[in-house]
């Protein structure tokens, strides 16, 4: 009788695992009217005093976050951005500079975005930064940009209300990782390799 009993018990602890998994784990389909990334370029060499730096922004166009706020080992994120619609945000620029930074930016000269028209994300880890309940994460994956994959990690916090989650963070990356070879005029003003990049992701359970 107690190795029936105790195939039993294995038999429903099986059966109700994957429940209680599924139970804790929450999907969110992204926002992309509520989501964006910003990415400020700036300046470096001898006269980088000279000219101005510029806010690029660039729009989301899909994802889906797995979430588990018991275990974010089981987290997972996938975020698709379309390059061929990046845009200059004018933020510090002439409204003059603003079109032809644009079209230099999405240039063969940098994005090539006609040939390399999206830029994806999938996560790779995710694991706490503090307490389960902060929902203070590090958030590590694959980034693409410019047909070039680079692992990134990017601190980011999270918080949910009700079937809405909203998620920020920041992080850098260099555009030579990229094959990208920072813009330079005359020398002596170029754009730093260094990008800052901060987003807000904001997403709805389904």
């Amino acid at each position: 009788m107690r190795p029936f009993l105790a195939v039993a018990a294995l038999a429903a602890a099986l059966a109700v695992g994957p429940s209680v998994l599924a139970a804790s784990l929450r999907t969110f389909t992204v926002d992309p009217e509520q989501s964006r990334a910003l990415i400020d370029v700036g300046k470096s060499g001898a006269f980088s005093f000279a000219g101005h730096t510029h806010e690029v922004e660039a729009p989301l166009t899909s994802g889906v976050i797995h979430l588990d706020t018991d275990d974010p080992s089981h987290d997972d994120v996938r975020l698709e951005f379309n390059a061929a619609a990046m845009r200059v945000t004018g933020k510090g620029d002439p409204a003059s500079d603003v079109p032809k930074v644009t079209a230099t930016m999405l240039s063969d000269m940098v994005l090539d975005a006609s040939r390399y028209p999206g830029i994806a994300f999938e996560s790779t880890s995710v694991a706490t930064k503090g307490p389960p309940a902060a929902l203070d994460l590090s958030v590590t994956g694959r980034l693409t940009i410019h047909g070039k994959t680079q692992t990134v990690t990017a601190p980011v916090s999270v918080k949910i209300a009700g079937d809405r989650l909203t998620a920020t963070g920041k992080f850098v990356i260099k555009q030579t990782d990229y094959g990208i070879t920072p813009i330079s005029v005359g020398g002596v003003v170029k754009v730093r390799n260094e990008l800052n990049i901060t987003f807000t992701v904001a997403a709805r359970e389904r």
